[in-house]
């Protein structure tokens, strides 16, 4: 099922509910979503949907990274609540412990042994955790087990 008609249900609540967070949120996911079709030249996937929805989980990340930094408190409380927003209409995130064991498990079906094979093991485990994990804690999670 698209992701859009839930988008535009979510979005008529909001508006009825005067939640501007949550409007101009779901306005920017829709905007996004759009903007990729056209890129794209036909109609998204569910896998084209979570690649938007997670690069937009990524850039609230970011921001909220450095918000944090600057002292910019009302900023970093709009980016926080539109992160849980964009977070409510992705897979649920694996916890570290559930990670590590795709990662060992990974790394056994591929038969890498050191830090060389890093690639190889991301390659393969990034597809597993498609829009269930953070690609930086992946990363980590795979440098510490090869290392």
């Amino acid at each position: 099922m698209s992701l859009q008609p839930k988008l535009v249900e979510d979005l008529k609540s909001a508006m009825k509910a005067r939640d501007s967070i949550k409007m101009d949120t779901l306005r920017m996911l829709r905007a996004q979503l759009k903007d990729t079709e056209i890129a794209k030249g036909g109609e998204l996937t569910e896998d084209d949907e979570l690649a938007v929805l997670s690069n937009a989980a990524k850039r609230r990340k970011e921001a909220i990274a450095l918000y944090q930094k600057s002292d910019r408190q009302d900023l970093l409380d709009k980016e926080v609540a539109e992160l849980e927003i964009i977070f409510s209409y992705l897979p649920k995130q694996l916890s570290e412990t559930e990670i590590e064991s795709i990662v060992a498990e990974t790394i056994a079906e591929t038969g890498a042994d050191s830090a060389s094979d890093m690639g190889k093991v991301m390659g393969v485990v990034m597809k597993k955790l498609k829009g269930k994990a953070d690609g930086k804690v992946v990363q980590q999670i795979v440098r510490n087990k090869l290392n």
